[in-house]
Protein backbone atom coordinates (compact mmCIF):
# COMPACT_ATOMS: atom_id res chain seq x y z
CA UNK A 1 0.00 0.00 0.00
CA UNK A 2 1.49 3.27 -1.03
CA UNK A 3 2.08 5.96 1.95
CA UNK A 4 -0.23 8.52 0.24
CA UNK A 5 -2.81 5.63 0.57
CA UNK A 6 -1.86 4.68 4.35
CA UNK A 7 -1.75 8.16 5.29
CA UNK A 8 -5.38 8.79 3.58
CA UNK A 9 -6.98 5.87 5.09
CA UNK A 10 -5.12 7.08 8.34
CA UNK A 11 -6.65 10.61 8.71
CA UNK A 12 -10.51 9.60 7.46
CA UNK A 13 -10.18 6.70 10.49
CA UNK A 14 -9.52 8.92 12.81
CA UNK A 15 -11.43 11.26 12.15
CA UNK A 16 -14.63 9.10 11.22
CA UNK A 17 -14.17 7.78 14.92
CA UNK A 18 -14.36 11.42 16.56
CA UNK A 19 -16.88 12.59 14.62
CA UNK A 20 -18.82 9.62 15.16
CA UNK A 21 -18.38 9.65 19.32
CA UNK A 22 -19.21 13.60 19.03
CA UNK A 23 -22.58 12.69 17.21
CA UNK A 24 -23.63 9.89 19.61
CA UNK A 25 -22.52 11.75 22.33
CA UNK A 26 -24.74 14.83 21.40
CA UNK A 27 -27.28 12.60 20.43
CA UNK A 28 -27.30 10.16 23.88
CA UNK A 29 -27.12 13.32 26.13
CA UNK A 30 -29.51 15.46 24.26
CA UNK A 31 -32.03 12.36 24.33
CA UNK A 32 -31.20 11.96 28.27
CA UNK A 33 -32.10 15.34 29.10
CA UNK A 34 -35.14 15.27 27.33
CA UNK A 35 -36.48 12.51 29.04
CA UNK A 36 -35.32 13.93 32.15
CA UNK A 37 -36.96 16.77 31.73
CA UNK A 38 -39.93 15.55 30.82
CA UNK A 39 -40.31 12.91 33.70
CA UNK A 40 -39.82 16.03 35.86
CA UNK A 41 -42.76 17.81 33.92
CA UNK A 42 -45.33 14.80 34.56
CA UNK A 43 -44.53 14.64 38.25
CA UNK A 44 -45.72 18.07 38.14
CA UNK A 45 -48.82 17.10 36.43
CA UNK A 46 -49.32 13.96 38.97
CA UNK A 47 -49.33 16.27 41.83
CA UNK A 48 -51.46 18.74 40.47
CA UNK A 49 -53.91 16.17 39.73
CA UNK A 50 -53.61 15.01 42.82
CA UNK A 51 -53.69 18.34 44.63
CA UNK A 52 -57.07 19.33 42.25
CA UNK A 53 -58.65 15.98 42.51
CA UNK A 54 -58.17 15.03 46.66
CA UNK A 55 -57.14 18.59 47.92
CA UNK A 56 -60.14 20.19 47.17
CA UNK A 57 -62.59 19.65 50.01
CA UNK A 58 -59.56 20.70 52.65
CA UNK A 59 -58.54 23.91 50.65
CA UNK A 60 -60.13 27.28 50.12
CA UNK A 61 -62.06 28.17 47.08
CA UNK A 62 -58.83 30.63 46.26
CA UNK A 63 -56.21 27.38 46.13
CA UNK A 64 -58.62 25.26 44.54
CA UNK A 65 -59.12 27.36 41.45
CA UNK A 66 -55.48 28.01 41.39
CA UNK A 67 -54.93 23.77 41.62
CA UNK A 68 -57.92 23.96 38.92
CA UNK A 69 -55.95 25.90 36.40
CA UNK A 70 -52.77 24.36 36.57
CA UNK A 71 -54.27 20.73 35.80
CA UNK A 72 -55.99 22.16 33.07
CA UNK A 73 -52.43 22.71 31.45
CA UNK A 74 -52.57 19.42 30.23
CA UNK A 75 -49.69 17.98 28.01
CA UNK A 76 -50.27 15.95 24.89
CA UNK A 77 -51.91 12.63 24.83
CA UNK A 78 -52.03 12.68 28.58
CA UNK A 79 -53.68 10.19 31.01
CA UNK A 80 -54.38 10.62 34.94
CA UNK A 81 -55.34 8.20 37.12
CA UNK A 82 -55.96 8.07 41.12
CA UNK A 83 -56.52 5.18 43.20
CA UNK A 84 -56.51 4.35 46.39
CA UNK A 85 -53.85 2.21 48.86
CA UNK A 86 -56.07 -0.97 47.99
CA UNK A 87 -55.64 -0.12 44.12
CA UNK A 88 -59.44 0.93 43.23
CA UNK A 89 -59.59 3.32 40.87
CA UNK A 90 -61.05 6.97 42.41
CA UNK A 91 -60.27 9.27 39.35
CA UNK A 92 -59.33 8.60 35.69
CA UNK A 93 -58.76 11.29 32.60
CA UNK A 94 -57.24 10.84 29.26
CA UNK A 95 -58.18 8.91 26.20
CA UNK A 96 -55.88 6.28 26.98
CA UNK A 97 -55.77 3.64 29.82
CA UNK A 98 -52.48 3.10 32.76
CA UNK A 99 -53.22 0.49 35.00
CA UNK A 100 -52.12 -0.18 38.32
CA UNK A 101 -50.46 -3.01 38.10
CA UNK A 102 -49.48 -5.08 41.22
CA UNK A 103 -45.71 -4.86 40.84
CA UNK A 104 -46.36 -1.15 40.01
CA UNK A 105 -48.54 -0.89 43.04
CA UNK A 106 -45.63 -2.61 45.34
CA UNK A 107 -43.09 -0.13 44.27
CA UNK A 108 -44.85 2.56 44.81
CA UNK A 109 -45.74 1.01 48.46
CA UNK A 110 -41.73 0.45 48.33
CA UNK A 111 -39.98 3.70 46.81
CA UNK A 112 -42.57 6.36 47.24
CA UNK A 113 -42.36 7.25 43.54
CA UNK A 114 -41.84 5.57 39.84
CA UNK A 115 -40.44 6.44 36.69
CA UNK A 116 -40.94 4.16 33.75
CA UNK A 117 -41.30 4.01 30.09
CA UNK A 118 -43.96 2.34 28.26
CA UNK A 119 -42.55 2.22 24.16
CA UNK A 120 -42.35 6.38 23.46
CA UNK A 121 -45.18 7.29 26.87
CA UNK A 122 -43.29 7.97 29.85
CA UNK A 123 -45.46 7.59 33.02
CA UNK A 124 -44.71 8.83 37.15
CA UNK A 125 -46.49 7.25 39.86
CA UNK A 126 -46.39 8.92 43.08
CA UNK A 127 -47.33 8.12 46.91
CA UNK A 128 -49.70 10.97 47.98
CA UNK A 129 -51.18 11.18 51.74
CA UNK A 130 -54.30 12.70 52.32
CA UNK A 131 -56.28 12.41 55.52
CA UNK A 132 -54.13 10.46 57.22
CA UNK A 133 -55.11 7.73 53.62
CA UNK A 134 -52.58 6.77 50.94
CA UNK A 135 -53.52 7.32 47.43
CA UNK A 136 -51.72 6.48 44.47
CA UNK A 137 -51.54 9.14 41.63
CA UNK A 138 -50.17 8.13 38.49
CA UNK A 139 -49.52 10.96 35.39
CA UNK A 140 -48.56 9.65 31.60
CA UNK A 141 -47.74 11.38 28.96
CA UNK A 142 -45.75 11.50 25.11
CA UNK A 143 -43.36 13.78 24.39
CA UNK A 144 -44.26 14.49 20.77
CA UNK A 145 -42.75 17.87 20.35
CA UNK A 146 -39.19 16.86 21.67
CA UNK A 147 -39.54 13.45 20.18
CA UNK A 148 -39.75 14.87 16.98
CA UNK A 149 -36.95 17.06 17.15
CA UNK A 150 -35.16 14.47 18.42
CA UNK A 151 -35.92 12.44 15.47
CA UNK A 152 -35.06 15.44 13.38
CA UNK A 153 -31.42 15.97 15.48
CA UNK A 154 -31.39 12.08 14.49
CA UNK A 155 -31.52 12.63 10.82
CA UNK A 156 -29.57 15.58 10.83
CA UNK A 157 -26.24 13.68 12.68
CA UNK A 158 -26.66 10.83 10.16
CA UNK A 159 -26.70 13.26 7.22
CA UNK A 160 -24.16 15.08 8.50
CA UNK A 161 -21.31 12.64 9.27
CA UNK A 162 -22.41 10.59 6.02
CA UNK A 163 -21.29 14.18 4.50
CA UNK A 164 -18.44 14.52 6.49
CA UNK A 165 -16.95 11.38 6.04
CA UNK A 166 -17.53 11.81 2.15
CA UNK A 167 -15.51 15.27 2.57
CA UNK A 168 -12.96 13.99 4.97
CA UNK A 169 -12.01 10.82 2.80
CA UNK A 170 -11.49 13.69 0.01
CA UNK A 171 -9.72 16.71 2.09
CA UNK A 172 -7.62 13.42 3.38
CA UNK A 173 -6.96 12.39 -0.40
CA UNK A 174 -5.51 16.53 -1.22
CA UNK A 175 -3.94 16.90 2.01
CA UNK A 176 -1.46 12.92 1.79
CA UNK A 177 -1.26 14.42 -1.74
CA UNK A 178 0.01 18.00 -0.75
CA UNK A 179 1.98 16.68 2.14
CA UNK A 180 3.74 13.89 0.05
CA UNK A 181 4.50 16.16 -3.05
CA UNK A 182 7.60 17.26 -1.78
CA UNK A 183 9.00 13.58 -1.51
CA UNK A 184 7.46 12.60 -4.60
CA UNK A 185 9.52 15.71 -6.01
CA UNK A 186 12.66 14.23 -4.10
CA UNK A 187 11.74 10.95 -5.57
CA UNK A 188 12.03 12.30 -9.14
CA UNK A 189 15.15 14.34 -8.63
CA UNK A 190 16.61 11.36 -7.60
CA UNK A 191 15.39 8.88 -10.32
CA UNK A 192 17.13 11.09 -12.61
CA UNK A 193 20.90 10.73 -11.11
CA UNK A 194 23.10 8.27 -12.75
CA UNK A 195 26.54 7.13 -12.31
CA UNK A 196 27.40 9.56 -15.52
CA UNK A 197 26.01 13.06 -13.77
CA UNK A 198 26.57 12.65 -10.38
CA UNK A 199 27.29 16.26 -9.92
CA UNK A 200 23.52 16.77 -10.08
CA UNK A 201 21.88 17.89 -6.53
CA UNK A 202 18.17 17.57 -4.83
CA UNK A 203 16.70 20.99 -5.28
CA UNK A 204 14.59 20.25 -1.77
CA UNK A 205 17.44 21.34 0.62
CA UNK A 206 16.94 24.59 1.00
CA UNK A 207 14.66 25.11 4.31
CA UNK A 208 14.65 23.60 8.04
CA UNK A 209 11.65 20.95 7.97
CA UNK A 210 12.18 16.82 7.80
CA UNK A 211 12.35 17.14 3.42
CA UNK A 212 15.17 19.31 3.33
CA UNK A 213 17.03 17.85 5.98
CA UNK A 214 16.48 14.15 4.23
CA UNK A 215 17.92 16.37 1.13
CA UNK A 216 20.88 17.34 2.50
CA UNK A 217 21.68 14.37 3.88
CA UNK A 218 20.79 12.95 0.45
CA UNK A 219 23.19 15.47 -1.39
CA UNK A 220 26.22 14.67 1.40
CA UNK A 221 25.78 11.06 0.39
CA UNK A 222 26.28 12.35 -3.47
CA UNK A 223 29.20 14.50 -2.49
CA UNK A 224 31.03 11.42 -1.43
CA UNK A 225 29.87 9.16 -3.82
CA UNK A 226 31.45 11.83 -6.38
CA UNK A 227 34.31 12.71 -4.41
CA UNK A 228 34.33 8.38 -4.60
CA UNK A 229 33.49 7.59 -8.27
CA UNK A 230 36.28 10.58 -9.26
CA UNK A 231 39.07 9.39 -6.85
CA UNK A 232 38.34 5.65 -8.10
CA UNK A 233 38.75 6.87 -12.18
CA UNK A 234 41.48 8.93 -11.24
CA UNK A 235 43.08 6.09 -9.79
CA UNK A 236 42.66 3.81 -12.11
CA UNK A 237 43.59 5.84 -14.84
CA UNK A 238 46.87 6.53 -12.93
CA UNK A 239 47.04 2.96 -11.60
CA UNK A 240 46.75 1.86 -15.64
CA UNK A 241 49.74 4.38 -16.69
CA UNK A 242 52.22 3.89 -13.87
CA UNK A 243 51.69 0.23 -15.07
CA UNK A 244 51.85 0.42 -19.16
CA UNK A 245 54.99 2.55 -18.81
CA UNK A 246 57.17 -0.47 -17.54
CA UNK A 247 55.46 -3.39 -19.15
CA UNK A 248 55.37 -0.85 -22.53
CA UNK A 249 59.00 -0.55 -22.04
CA UNK A 250 59.74 -3.85 -21.29
CA UNK A 251 57.68 -5.46 -24.47
CA UNK A 252 60.16 -2.46 -26.84
CA UNK A 253 63.19 -4.19 -25.13
CA UNK A 254 62.25 -7.28 -25.87
CA UNK A 255 61.17 -6.43 -29.38
CA UNK A 256 64.27 -4.73 -30.27
CA UNK A 257 66.57 -7.42 -28.91
CA UNK A 258 64.59 -10.23 -31.00
CA UNK A 259 65.10 -8.16 -34.59
CA UNK A 260 68.58 -10.00 -34.65
CA UNK A 261 71.50 -12.17 -33.27
CA UNK A 262 73.11 -9.91 -30.59
CA UNK A 263 76.13 -10.74 -28.34
CA UNK A 264 75.72 -12.10 -25.04
CA UNK A 265 76.58 -9.27 -23.23
CA UNK A 266 73.71 -7.18 -24.95
CA UNK A 267 71.07 -9.75 -23.86
CA UNK A 268 72.61 -9.79 -19.99
CA UNK A 269 71.77 -6.29 -20.12
CA UNK A 270 68.45 -6.07 -21.49
CA UNK A 271 67.99 -8.75 -19.18
CA UNK A 272 69.27 -6.56 -16.27
CA UNK A 273 66.92 -4.02 -17.89
CA UNK A 274 64.14 -5.85 -17.80
CA UNK A 275 64.44 -7.13 -14.24
CA UNK A 276 64.91 -3.82 -13.09
CA UNK A 277 61.72 -2.97 -14.59
CA UNK A 278 59.86 -5.88 -12.90
CA UNK A 279 60.97 -5.19 -9.65
CA UNK A 280 59.48 -2.04 -10.50
CA UNK A 281 55.91 -3.73 -11.25
CA UNK A 282 56.05 -5.54 -8.42
CA UNK A 283 56.64 -2.72 -5.98
CA UNK A 284 54.01 -0.42 -7.44
CA UNK A 285 51.66 -3.70 -7.41
CA UNK A 286 52.44 -4.20 -4.01
CA UNK A 287 51.82 -0.56 -2.76
CA UNK A 288 48.62 -0.63 -4.85
CA UNK A 289 47.23 -3.68 -2.84
CA UNK A 290 48.61 -1.90 0.36
CA UNK A 291 46.39 1.10 0.22
CA UNK A 292 43.58 -1.12 -0.98
CA UNK A 293 44.11 -2.65 2.05
CA UNK A 294 44.91 0.56 4.30
CA UNK A 295 41.51 2.26 2.10
CA UNK A 296 39.25 -0.90 4.01
CA UNK A 297 36.65 -0.43 6.44
CA UNK A 298 39.15 0.99 9.39
CA UNK A 299 36.62 -0.98 11.97
CA UNK A 300 37.55 -4.21 10.33
CA UNK A 301 41.57 -4.09 10.75
CA UNK A 302 43.18 -5.89 13.66
CA UNK A 303 44.67 -3.73 15.99
CA UNK A 304 46.80 -4.39 18.84
CA UNK A 305 49.31 -2.46 21.72
CA UNK A 306 52.19 -1.46 20.12
CA UNK A 307 54.87 0.72 21.85
CA UNK A 308 55.77 3.80 19.59
CA UNK A 309 59.44 3.50 19.68
CA UNK A 310 59.74 -0.37 18.91
CA UNK A 311 58.06 0.85 15.62
CA UNK A 312 60.22 3.40 14.58
CA UNK A 313 63.11 0.83 15.32
CA UNK A 314 61.91 -1.11 12.93
CA UNK A 315 60.73 1.27 10.50
CA UNK A 316 64.49 2.71 10.49
CA UNK A 317 66.14 -0.65 10.39
CA UNK A 318 63.95 -1.47 7.39
CA UNK A 319 64.55 1.86 5.78
CA UNK A 320 68.24 1.26 5.98
CA UNK A 321 68.10 -2.12 4.31
CA UNK A 322 66.14 0.01 0.92
CA UNK A 323 68.81 3.14 1.27
CA UNK A 324 71.71 1.67 2.46
CA UNK A 325 73.39 5.06 1.72
CA UNK A 326 71.35 7.19 4.27
CA UNK A 327 72.49 8.61 7.31
CA UNK A 328 69.27 8.49 10.30
CA UNK A 329 69.38 9.26 13.74
CA UNK A 330 66.16 9.39 16.10
CA UNK A 331 66.07 11.06 19.34
CA UNK A 332 63.12 11.55 21.86
CA UNK A 333 61.21 14.53 23.04
CA UNK A 334 59.76 14.19 26.59
CA UNK A 335 60.86 10.81 27.21
CA UNK A 336 58.51 9.03 30.08
CA UNK A 337 59.23 7.50 32.79
CA UNK A 338 56.08 5.27 32.47
CA UNK A 339 56.20 2.99 29.11
CA UNK A 340 53.05 2.84 29.19
CA UNK A 341 52.78 6.54 27.91
CA UNK A 342 55.00 5.22 24.81
CA UNK A 343 51.88 2.45 23.79
CA UNK A 344 49.37 3.18 20.63
CA UNK A 345 46.70 0.76 19.25
CA UNK A 346 47.06 0.00 15.57
CA UNK A 347 47.95 -2.79 13.22
CA UNK A 348 51.66 -2.98 13.45
CA UNK A 349 52.25 -4.32 9.90
CA UNK A 350 50.47 -1.20 8.48
CA UNK A 351 51.98 1.25 10.49
CA UNK A 352 55.58 -0.01 9.39
CA UNK A 353 54.53 0.45 6.13
CA UNK A 354 53.82 4.23 6.73
CA UNK A 355 56.50 5.22 8.60
CA UNK A 356 59.01 3.03 6.23
CA UNK A 357 57.46 4.80 3.56
CA UNK A 358 57.77 8.39 4.97
CA UNK A 359 61.36 7.11 5.77
CA UNK A 360 62.46 6.34 2.19
CA UNK A 361 60.44 8.96 0.61
CA UNK A 362 63.10 11.49 2.59
CA UNK A 363 65.83 9.97 1.60
CA UNK A 364 65.17 9.59 -1.88
CA UNK A 365 64.64 12.88 -2.47
CA UNK A 366 67.72 14.48 -0.40
CA UNK A 367 70.55 13.40 -2.66
CA UNK A 368 73.40 10.42 -2.80
CA UNK A 369 74.27 11.05 0.82
CA UNK A 370 71.00 11.44 2.40
CA UNK A 371 71.15 12.76 6.48
CA UNK A 372 67.74 11.87 7.91
CA UNK A 373 66.45 13.26 11.33
CA UNK A 374 63.68 11.48 13.29
CA UNK A 375 62.09 12.46 17.06
CA UNK A 376 59.54 11.21 18.68
CA UNK A 377 57.88 13.48 21.10
CA UNK A 378 55.79 12.27 23.85
CA UNK A 379 52.47 14.60 24.64
CA UNK A 380 50.03 13.99 27.20
CA UNK A 381 47.06 12.78 24.43
CA UNK A 382 49.34 11.81 21.71
CA UNK A 383 52.63 10.44 20.20
CA UNK A 384 54.48 12.82 17.28
CA UNK A 385 56.94 11.18 14.95
CA UNK A 386 58.84 13.98 13.33
CA UNK A 387 60.66 13.14 10.06
CA UNK A 388 63.19 15.63 8.59
CA UNK A 389 65.65 15.96 5.47
CA UNK A 390 67.60 18.23 3.77
CA UNK A 391 66.80 17.46 -0.07
CA UNK A 392 64.74 19.19 -2.57
CA UNK A 393 61.68 20.08 -0.94
CA UNK A 394 58.65 20.88 -3.06
CA UNK A 395 56.51 24.55 -3.68
CA UNK A 396 53.29 25.12 -1.90
CA UNK A 397 51.13 24.18 -5.08
CA UNK A 398 53.05 20.40 -4.87
CA UNK A 399 52.69 20.28 -0.97
CA UNK A 400 48.70 21.00 -1.23
CA UNK A 401 48.74 17.72 -3.76
CA UNK A 402 51.46 15.08 -2.12
CA UNK A 403 48.64 13.00 -1.09
CA UNK A 404 46.65 12.70 -4.36
CA UNK A 405 47.38 9.06 -5.56
CA UNK A 406 50.44 9.08 -8.11
CA UNK A 407 50.75 12.84 -8.10
CA UNK A 408 54.69 13.21 -8.55
CA UNK A 409 56.09 17.53 -7.95
CA UNK A 410 57.95 18.76 -11.32
CA UNK A 411 61.15 18.92 -9.65
CA UNK A 412 61.15 14.49 -9.07
CA UNK A 413 60.20 13.42 -12.28
CA UNK A 414 63.82 12.29 -13.07
CA UNK A 415 63.51 10.37 -9.74
CA UNK A 416 62.29 7.07 -9.65
CA UNK A 417 58.75 6.23 -8.28
CA UNK A 418 55.25 6.22 -8.41
CA UNK A 419 53.78 8.82 -6.39
CA UNK A 420 51.98 6.29 -3.76
CA UNK A 421 53.68 6.36 -0.46
CA UNK A 422 52.56 9.75 1.16
CA UNK A 423 48.69 8.64 0.26
CA UNK A 424 49.49 5.31 1.62
CA UNK A 425 51.02 6.71 5.08
CA UNK A 426 47.65 9.37 4.50
CA UNK A 427 45.74 6.56 4.44
CA UNK A 428 46.95 4.29 7.28
CA UNK A 429 47.31 7.25 9.79
CA UNK A 430 44.12 8.50 8.97
CA UNK A 431 42.38 4.51 10.12
CA UNK A 432 44.42 4.75 12.81
CA UNK A 433 42.53 7.92 14.32
CA UNK A 434 45.76 9.77 13.53
CA UNK A 435 46.96 12.71 11.31
CA UNK A 436 49.90 13.66 8.93
CA UNK A 437 50.55 16.74 7.82
CA UNK A 438 53.64 18.00 5.38
CA UNK A 439 55.56 21.30 5.22
CA UNK A 440 58.41 21.47 3.14
CA UNK A 441 60.28 24.27 1.21
CA UNK A 442 62.17 24.50 -2.39
CA UNK A 443 65.32 23.08 -1.70
CA UNK A 444 65.52 23.54 1.43
CA UNK A 445 63.95 20.09 2.76
CA UNK A 446 60.80 18.88 4.21
CA UNK A 447 59.46 17.66 7.30
CA UNK A 448 56.81 15.14 7.65
CA UNK A 449 54.77 14.98 11.40
CA UNK A 450 53.09 11.77 11.94
CA UNK A 451 50.46 12.34 15.09
CA UNK A 452 48.89 9.04 16.98
CA UNK A 453 46.32 9.06 19.82
CA UNK A 454 48.23 7.12 23.00
CA UNK A 455 46.05 4.13 24.21
CA UNK A 456 47.16 5.44 28.03
CA UNK A 457 46.28 9.05 27.91
CA UNK A 458 47.74 11.38 30.82
CA UNK A 459 45.56 13.93 32.12
CA UNK A 460 46.80 16.84 33.90
CA UNK A 461 45.38 17.54 37.04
Amino acid sequence: MKIKTRLTLQFTVIFTVILLFFSLSVYYFSSLYRKTDYYGRILNRAYATAHYVLDADTVNPQQHALDQRLYYQMLPREVVSVYTQEGKLVFSEGDDRVDLTPALLENLREKGQVRLEQGDRQLVGIKYLHRKEYFYVLASSIDLYNLNKLQHLRTLLITGFVVAVIIVVLSGMAFSRAALRPFLKVVSEVEKIKASDLHRRLSQAEGTDEVAHLAQTFNSLLDRLETAFEAQRTFVSSASHELRTPLTAMIGELQVALMKQRPAEEYERVLHSILDDARLLTQLSNGLLQMVQASSDSSKIQMTELRMDELVWQACAEARKRQPGMVLDVEFTNLPEDEKELIIQGNEALLLIATVNVLENAAKFSGEKPSISASIEVLPQSLVFRVRDQGIGMGPDDVSKVFVPFFRAENVREISGHGIGLPLAEKIIHSHKGTIAVHSQLNQGTEVTITLPKLYKTYKV
